[in-house]
């Protein structure tokens, strides 16, 4: 039986782990930083990249790569990649194909830590960002491109806007400038979205929020869609031989797969972004219920987004699933099973107000994540994007009372009962 073609409930349950006789039925947690070889020659086809066996957990572990091997199962993709975090996720992804004097296009909607990466870090390495409304006509973003622009890059679901990517103006940017179309698929999942079907080159993920799902284990992945032709003349460090691992010319070597594995024989090797094999195993394990956990998010983040609609106190609300939502025919049309479980709203009364709602929840949690079992609210603001400006928290969507919710798979009841309590206590401000 092919697993390709399991339905993705199918994969996200069995992966690709198979136990032999007698084995551990549940994929193992193998804590080790070393593995044992019998003979150097043996070892040495590992160094050389012509066998595919675990040399050290820097570079490959077995319960990681069964782990990545299920998400490169459910993204459809060529290959994966685990990280430490999301971030080393994303930071991989563009220093793989940019380089000093080199341009990327980035959605001005994205999450706060990648703005402050790409706006801040990657010009510290001579990599220029050029950000862009997502919502701009594409011939408006293609003409912020440079000859030295080498990759576009936006998000499914912005987070904290919760604007939703137009994949098929994307992909017509990616095709006319000739260069890879990258996607933070974080709030959609594989369950709701796969990018690699609608044009994606290269998926990235945080999977510290709805893949594990229970905020108990830090990580990212990269998945490589084996779609894209890297032999275009304008990424010579994928086409052209690496001196640094034995002049291998990754193209030639690994032809689709060449961006997963020079990430990992490259860039991994050289700054360690490495997952610990415990999280890796716990994120697995969570992964066994992301279908049933998106399906019970969607559906209480819908009720509670009507909810807020109709109620005197709410000020304004943004959730793609809600009709008249700016973004709920882009979201029918590319989340058709849903539109995940985080929105962003205001409390009538400005700023304060949104503060005291916020401070007043008793259910649920003030606290610096999103997108797990439990529901939580921030003021993006006044923490993940403290540090822009405030001409930049205009760019990316957030406004002074914006509170980015977090709908939990708790009985939706409850949750309703906890704003009630809270907004009664924000009336009269």
């Amino acid at each position: 039986m092919d697993k390709r073609n399991w339905k993705v409930e199918t994969m996200a349950v069995q992966g690709d782990y198979v136990a032999g006789n007698t084995e551990s039925r549940v994929l193992p947690l193998y804590q080790s930083t070393t593995y044992k070889y019998d003979t150097c020659d043996e070892l040495a086809k590992v160094f050389d990249l012509e066998q595919d066996t675990c040399m050290y957990t820097r570079l490959a572990n077995p319960t990681s790569n069964a782990y990545e091997a299920k998400l490169n199962m459910m993204e459809g993709g060529v290959g994966a990649m685990a990280t430490a975090s999301g971030m080393a996720a994303t930071a991989i992804t563009i220093m793989n194909i940019a380089k000093k004097g080199d341009s990327i296009l980035a959605a001005a909607t994205i999450y706060g830590g990648s703005v402050t990466l790409f706006s801040t870090s990657f010009p510290d390495l001579g990599i220029d960002v050029i950000f862009f409304d997502p919502d701009a006509p594409a011939e408006e973003i293609i003409a912020l491109a440079k000859p030295n622009t080498k990759a576009i890059f936006g998000e499914t679901i912005g987070n904290p806007a919760i604007n939703v990517l137009d994949f098929d103006k994307f992909k017509y940017i990616s095709e006319t400038l000739d260069i890879p179309f990258i996607v933070d698929n974080t709030f959609a999942t594989p369950i709701l979205c796969k990018p690699l079907e609608l044009g994606a080159h290269i998926v990235v993920y945080s999977t510290s929020k709805y893949i594990d799902g229970h905020a108990t284990a830090l990580g990212g992945m990269i998945i490589d869609g084996g779609n894209f032709n890297w032999d275009n003349g304008k990424f010579p460090g994928l086409s052209e031989p690496d001196e640094s691992y034995h002049g291998v010319t990754y193209t030639k070597a690994f032809g689709p797969a060449a961006f997963i594995v020079k990430a990992r024989a490259n860039l991994m090797r050289n700054f360690g972004m490495t997952p610990s094999p415990f999280n890796s195993y716990i994120t697995n394990l969570g992964m066994e219920t992301l279908h049933l956990r998106m399906e019970r998010h969607c559906e209480n983040a819908q009720k509670m987004a009507e909810y807020l609609k109709a109620h005197d106190m709410c000020a304004w609300i943004s959730y793609p699933g809600l009709e008249g939502d700016k973004y709920y025919d882009v979201a029918k049309k590319f989340l058709p099973k849903g539109a995940s479980g985080v929105m962003s709203f205001g409390v009538k009364g400005g700023r304060a107000a949104s503060k005291k709602f916020i401070d007043s929840l008793q259910l649920v949690s003030l606290v610096t994540h999103v997108a797990d079992v439990r529901s939580c609210v921030l003021q993006p603001a006044s923490t993940t994007h403290r540090q822009l400006t405030d001409d930049e928290l205009i760019a990316c969507g957030v406004s002074p009372d914006m509170i980015r919710f977090s709908v939990g798979i708790e009985n939706v009841e409850d949750i309703i009962a906890d704003f009630e309590q809270a907004f009664d206590k924000c009336r009269n401000m």
